[in-house]
């Protein structure tokens, strides 16, 4: 049964793996920047790949790789590490790993839609129900009734605007790395290819500090060890696990199944949110994010 279902069980995999990094980056983030996180831990990752790889291929840096891969596998990385992720790791620190990742769950139907306009692929009334379903538990959870009676405005954001913004980016930026990965990862093997895409972010995040002359806060950070231990535990069930594992789901199932699956992440942080960071949350966002979770499956049913 395992090996039928090879792709659905690693996408399960992967949720859990990135519940575990969220909370661990949302910790590491508040304590030494987002941005100083994000750089961190692509190089972590990075290594793991390469002493993962050595070990299995006999290869610590991905040279079997071919010119299809590194291009297509290079976009992914701008599109899912340098901005998706910058952004979801700053709106991690702005409204939690807990609301970031709701906002997350808008990554499938993101995706659909995606290889919907880009491929020509089908999207029925069945997806845009699910969609929409989504979309309506998301505002169960980040839009409440206003109290002010002077203002207008009857309903108002629940969380920081801006971070739930960020959060949104983040979404678009996961669902255009899958897609660009499944294309430029073929029949390549799915560790190394995610090596490619580490080493490719790491690169852009490296010019990114360079450009906003951000260097000067990585030493700080690297005395932070508390931060450090965050960032390694984050790095590998993150970018190490997390990424390879959802590159091995869409290799043995399709795109929109193993995304449907990883998800439920939305309701596997809400339990280490409430215990880990003292979260109040109200049994509407709870339903809310249970709405959100059903309208991804009926997505992609």
């Amino acid at each position: 049964m395992i090996q039928s279902h090879y792709g659905e069980f690693a996408a399960l995999i992967t949720a859990i793996f990135w519940t575990i990094t969220a909370i661990s980056f949302e910790f590491a983030g508040k304590k030494i920047g987002s941005f100083t996180v994000n750089l961190f831990r692509l190089f972590t990752a990075f290594i793991f790949l390469g002493i993962y790889c050595y070990f299995t291929k006999g290869l610590f840096f991905p040279t079997d790789a071919g010119i299809h891969q590194w291009i297509w596998l290079s976009l992914s990385a701008l599109f899912g590490f340098v901005i998706g992720d910058t952004c979801l790791l700053q709106a991690y620190v702005k409204v939690g790993a807990r609301i970031s990742m709701l906002m997350m769950s808008l990554a499938p139907p993101i995706t659909a839609l995606l290889g919907w306009l880009i491929m020509g692929e089908s999207f029925s009334l069945l997806n845009s129900f699910g969609m929409t379903l989504t979309i309506l538990g998301i505002a169960m959870v980040i839009l409440q009734k206003n109290g002010d009676k002077k203002s207008k405005k009857k309903i108002k954001f629940s969380y920081s605007l801006i971070g739930l913004l960020l959060a949104f980016i983040g979404a678009v930026g996961q669902a255009s790395g899958l897609v660009l990965s499944k294309y430029g990862m073929k029949d390549y093997d799915a560790f190394s290819a995610s090596q490619i895409r580490v080493l490719v972010g790491f690169v852009g995040i490296a010019i990114m500090f360079t450009f906003l002359k951000r260097w000067n806060r990585v030493r700080p950070a690297l005395k932070n060890n508390k931060a450090m231990v965050f960032i390694l535990l984050g790095s590998f069930f993150g970018p190490f696990l997390g990424v390879s594992f959802s590159l091995l789901s869409v290799k043995y199932t399709s795109t929109g199944i193993a995304a449907t699956i990883m998800a439920i992440v939305p309701i596997l942080i809400i339990p280490p949110s409430i215990i880990l960071f003292k979260e109040k949350v109200k049994i509407v966002e709870i339903i809310g994010s249970l709405i959100s979770v059903i309208g991804v499956v009926i997505f992609f049913l």
